[in-house]
């Protein structure tokens, strides 16, 4: 009989200490660092990489890498709660975190040999390299099976030939985890996973897009001519590379979740902190009815995303499947980000419409939560297959 998706999943809502520290802390830094200065990253394009060296010596580099390959030996609930603090001050740190540990630093954590994590791994996790995930495609995203990237043995090495698109951190990071097609007639059971390094020959950074949202992290194309890579720079078998990337991004369909509600967070406190200061006939707007409602709803929905995002998280902790629960969560969580953007915009009127004021910021930042690492529809179908019995799900 069909079940709704994990439904009998259990975890405690209670913090640990350690949990609680890591989450004022996160706060802490987030408030004093980067809201002053979240406008000005959105106009400029850039993540000053000072602040990434910040977010390494604090630890949230390699948040959850073992403290044995640099990192700081913490769960996955601790990286949530990073991730959703961090992105209440600024969406455009946020996704540069986010990319870096979600998808650069957990798959070599998880599938790199000892040689691999000692030359790269502990870097990543001080924050002293940057990390991306290249999977997409200029003609495959969702479907990522149909990549065109080739990756062609030769000898002790690999030679790889193609183009990565929508690469977040391309540009500057120092290690890319890529994927390529070994055997076509194998679909996703022939692509492997390899893990490259910056100034690799032919490995080029392309076209550097420009976005409606989280303006302030790079998004790349990347190309691959001729590109030799040892064989020692593989990540798990040959043939495993659509399961390290599928694993991998269940990991980060949960941060994106937690970005979305730290996003949807920074929409309800500056609405409400605004309509307790507007005024409009002879009243605060917040004494208005219409307006109450919007700020209940926000605070209900954020709250309902943010334990849909921890219970992911508590499963991924726990080693349990939680493919369904990080789409869930990533599902429902993005779609609040948007709404709880549209009212933030709404409820400051005509000065939610100009760049003087976070609310246009926040409406540009929110919509990209139901677009990358997975659409929603996608994530729906990641739900119904695991409802439906779907072991491939």
């Amino acid at each position: 009989m069909a079940t709704t998706v994990a439904a009998e999943a259990k975890f405690d809502l209670t913090l640990t200490e350690e949990q609680q520290l890591v989450q004022r802390t996160a706060r802490e830094w987030s408030r004093d660092r980067l809201l002053p200065i979240a406008a000005e990253i959105d106009e400029q394009g850039a993540v000053p990489r000072a602040l990434v060296r910040e977010m390494g010596q604090l630890g949230f580099m390699g948040i959850d890498v073992p403290e044995r390959w640099g990192g700081a030996g913490l769960d996955m609930v601790s990286y949530v709660l990073v991730m959703e603090e961090v992105n209440r001050a600024c969406a455009s740190t946020g996704v540069v975190l986010g990319s870096h540990v979600s998808l650069a630093t957990a798959p070599l954590a998880r599938y790199g040999t000892d040689a691999q994590k000692e030359r790269s791994l502990i870097r990543l996790a001080k924050g002293e390299w940057l990390g991306c995930f290249a999977l997409s495609e200029p003609a495959s995203g969702s479907d990522a099976a149909s990549m065109r990237a080739t990756a062609r043995r030769d000898g002790e090495a690999w030679v790889l030939n193609g183009t990565k698109n929508f690469i977040t951190n391309g540009a500057f990071a120092d290690l890319t985890v890529v994927f390529a097609q070994a055997d076509p007639e194998k679909r996703h059971k022939g692509i492997v996973a390899f893990a490259v390094e910056k100034g690799a020959p032919g490995f080029t950074v392309g076209k550097l897009e420009k976005k409606l949202g989280i303006r302030g992290s790079d998004t790349a194309q990347l190309h691959f001519t001729d590109v030799r890579v040892p064989d020692d720079q593989r990540l798990g078998a040959v043939g495993e590379g659509f399961a390290v990337a599928l694993w991998t991004l269940d990991g980060g369909r949960i941060g994106i979740a937690a970005q979305a509600v730290g996003i949807a967070r920074a929409c309800l406190e500056d609405s409400l902190a605004y309509a307790k200061e507007r005024h409009a006939f002879g009243q605060r707007i917040a004494d208005f009815q219409a307006i109450q409602a919007k700020l209940a709803d926000m605070a209900t929905e954020i709250d309902a995303a943010r334990l849909l995002v921890w219970r992911a998280a508590s499963m991924r902790d726990r080693g349990e499947r939680h493919s369904a629960a990080a789409a869930t969560a990533k599902l429902f969580a993005s779609d609040v980000a948007v709404r709880a953007a549209r009212e933030c915009v709404q409820i400051f009127g005509g000065y939610g419409y100009l760049q003087d004021y976070p609310a246009e910021r926040h409406y540009r930042d929110a919509k990209i939560t139901e677009i990358y690492e997975g659409t929603s529809e996608i994530m729906q179908l990641v739900i119904a297959k695991e409802m439906l019995g779907d072991a491939s799900a």
